[in-house]
């Protein structure tokens, strides 16, 4: 999911919240872990142990800086 907040400024469980919360605007029921196993494909315990490995330093370097940037509304 980092990568992905890194290239694309949101990640899977955005996509989920926003997902949940646009089914909610049109009347329908969607929690938030039903939009994120739709996002998945899975459970989301189930995808984090098969594919997320552990964060690396210049991943969250990365991270770090882009936050700053969005602070200082860049």
């Amino acid at each position: 999911n980092i990568d992905l907040m890194n290239l694309a400024d949101f990640c899977r469980n955005c996509l989920s919240k926003w997902y949940a919360a646009e089914a909610r605007s049109k009347g329908l029921e969607l929690e938030y872990e039903a939009a994120r196993e739709l996002v998945y494909g899975m459970p989301y315990s189930e995808w984090k142990d098969k594919h997320q490995a552990p964060v690396s330093a210049e991943q969250q370097a990365e991270f770090a800086v882009r936050e700053a940037l969005k602070k200082e509304g860049n």
